[in-house]
């Protein structure tokens, strides 16, 4: 029991014997009685109305006891005399009238708590009031203390006997697990390191995009090495009160150091570690002031301790240099988007305990899901999950698996959504017309599905298999602007009029295509530099405005090129769909039909292949051939006479 509480209940007793103490007093008294004179007390027991005479234990007062029960007590004082004997006989009743009897005389015996309550009832005032203002004393001093704590760290130690997280629930970044394993062994063996005269890094900073398991990764490296792991966050720092941050970072470290060998886990260090000189508040700022006393703890006179730093961010790029160089924080791992095989060992763990089908097919699951990070990867087996007991199944389908990435990537379909028959047939040309395209196209990217049920903000959809590539060629380039022009060109076509509804698609394009010129070098005309530099506040941390360091000359000239790009992929798009007409009509109505088409449905459709009309349980048709989308895909595209590929002149 604390201090706090403990004056809390002193108080409550104090008030209670208070209370108790008045009531005893008040129970323990007479009856309420009228007082009388003593001459007429004296005339009552000359007419022998007097029973008794009960006397206090203190000699000055007299109760009154009738003969006639039915009257009430009385009470008379006694003053001036030391007994009631000598008061009576002063009014003429001697000792004979009452020593037969009438009246008896009784004394009280003085109560052993008599004096104790007179105590109490002297003092219980004058203790209360201490009591109160000790008790208000003890609150202000309580608050007191709370805001004197505001230089204390925050951060919560871990002592590192239960380990819940290790490397073996972090999958799909195999290469910074070797990197912190180094960590973990020299906290566990720092003999084995120090023989070799070796310095084990002092601090270790985790980059990668959110999502990547920065954090995840810092917990697993505490239970892997069994050590008091401290976790605080950079905004924890920085208070409204100056020298607040720098006494919170003195703290931490001070209380590192009582227990090392430890760790200490800054997340989201970006909060503290931007730039200095970038602020509002200048050299002055209450978040440099904090910087640098961080700085100093790393790497200042009193380091020689087995404390080992780990901070995450995903913006090094703001991160002031002194903060970056060796000595501070010496290594960088790197927590980049998992690859397939990353994707495929994430799925792995998050499946783990809960029931899956037979047919569900991890690999599957991780090629349907690039550019996924490992919450995308949790996110999605969580709405599979959801879905399976919506739907009352035993397991986890991969129908739940499919409608789970469509809903982490776009969020759920919206069949309640009120479309116009004009509307629907609009929006299965404009889909078909993407889809179309991309087919006969031999290096656009590998269709997945078409939809005309609205999903997010999107009135439908056209999905595509991405690769796990980290280079884009300008053929691809070429192919993704001509397929996002296909749902426009579509609308060209058959109903000869355009709508708002490929306003995003021309957003995508027009960026990919000044990409290509003023970024990529990808105009011949305009020669292999980039055009225009981005300026950004560190401060910020956003890029604000593009300084032009070109000529109005040359900016007509990219914009110019940028139109040819647009516009020579709008011919690829005309050419295509004028030149399949009849195939266009044919799936758009199927679409309208069933609503959704998967790859080897559309294939199946523009081979002649005939397909169930049934819609399947997930919104599609069924294909009479089963062929895998991605093979079906590759084997349909002919040899078309189209004009050669857009190239820059």
């Amino acid at each position: 029991m604390n201090s706090t509480r403990l004056t809390r209940w002193l108080v409550y007793l104090l008030i209670g014997a208070a209370v108790a103490a008045v009531l005893w007093s008040y129970s323990s008294a007479p009856a309420a009685q009228n007082d009388i004179p003593i001459s007429r007390l004296a005339q009552e027991i000359s007419s022998d109305e007097v029973a008794e005479l009960i006397v206090s234990s203190s000699g000055r007062e007299v109760t009154v006891v009738y003969v006639d029960k039915n009257r009430q007590p009385t009470r008379a004082s006694i003053s001036g005399v030391s007994s009631i004997e000598e008061m009576l006989a002063a009014y003429g009743i001697e000792s004979d009238s009452y020593s037969d009897g009438k009246p008896v005389i009784v004394y009280e015996r003085p109560s052993q708590w008599g004096g104790l309550l007179n105590l109490v009832g002297i003092f219980l005032p004058a203790i209360l009031i201490i009591g109160f203002f000790y008790f208000i004393f003890r609150q202000a001093q309580g608050s007191n203390n709370q805001a004197m704590s505001f230089g204390k760290s925050r951060a919560r130690m871990f002592t590192g006997d239960h380990p819940t997280v290790g490397f073996d629930d972090v999958a799909g970044c195999d290469e910074a697990k070797e990197e912190l394993q180094e960590i973990v062994e020299f906290l566990k063996e720092p003999e084995k390191f120090v023989s070799f005269g070796a310095r084990i890094p002092k601090g270790v900073l985790l980059v990668g995009s959110p999502g990547t398991g920065k954090t995840l990764m810092a917990k697993a490296v505490s239970g892997e090495a069994g050590v008091p792991f401290f976790s605080i966050a950079g905004s924890e720092f920085v208070e409204m009160f100056v020298g607040v941050g720098a006494s919170r970072v003195r703290d931490l470290f001070e209380q590192a150091k009582r227990n090392s060998p430890c760790i200490i886990f800054v997340d989201e260090i970006d909060a503290v570690g931007r730039h200095r000189g970038a602020g509002l508040g200048g050299s002055h700022d209450e978040r440099e002031q904090t910087l640098n006393q961080i700085l100093v703890e790393m790497d200042g006179f009193d380091t020689d301790t087995h404390v080992i730093i780990l901070a995450a961010t995903n913006r090094p790029d703001i991160l002031d240099p002194a903060l970056l160089r060796p000595g501070r924080f010496d290594r960088r791992v790197v927590l980049d988007r998992p690859d397939i095989r990353g994707r495929e060992a994430i799925f792995r763990v998050h499946l783990r305990g809960k029931p899956i089908a037979n047919a569900v097919d991890i690999t599957v699951l991780a090629k349907a899901t690039p550019g996924f990070v490992g919450a995308d990867i949790e996110n999605t087996v969580n709405e599979a999950a959801l879905l399976a007991a919506r739907r009352n199944r035993k397991s986890i389908g991969m129908s739940e698996f499919q409608e789970a990435i469509e809903r982490v990537q776009l969020g759920p379909e919206r069949r309640s959504r009120l479309m116009s028959p004009e509307e629907k047939e609009l929006t299965a040309y404009h889909e078909t017309g993407h889809a179309m395209v991309s087919h006969f196209l031999p290096h656009a990217q590998t269709l997945r599905k078409i939809t005309i049920i609205p999903r997010g903000m999107a009135g439908g959809v056209t999905w595509y298999l991405d690769e796990d590539t980290s280079f884009m060629t300008r053929s691809k380039f070429e192919a993704m602007i001509a397929t996002a022009l296909g749902g426009r060109v579509a609308e060209e076509i058959v109903f000869g009029d355009i709508t708002t509804g490929a306003s995003n698609d021309l957003q995508q394009v027009t960026r990919m295509a000044r990409a290509m010129v003023t970024q990529y070098g990808m105009s011949n005309e305009l020669g292999l530099r980039v055009y225009g530099e981005k300026q950004e506040l560190v401060f910020l941390g956003r890029e604000i405005s593009e300084q032009r360091d070109y000529s109005d000359a040359v900016a007509e000239q990219i914009d110019a090129e940028v139109r040819r790009i647009i516009d020579a992929a709008h011919q690829f798009a005309t050419a295509i769909l004028t030149q399949h007409r009849e195939k266009l009509d044919l799936v758009a109505q199927k679409l309208l039909e069933v609503e959704t088409l998967e790859a080897a449905e559309f294939v199946a459709l523009l081979e002649g292949k005939s397909i169930e009309s049934t819609p399947s349980a997930s919104g599609s048709s069924k294909v009479t051939s089963a062929q895998k989308p991605a093979e079906a895909s590759e084997r349909s595209r002919p040899s078309l006479d189209l004009p050669p590929s857009p190239t820059p002149a």
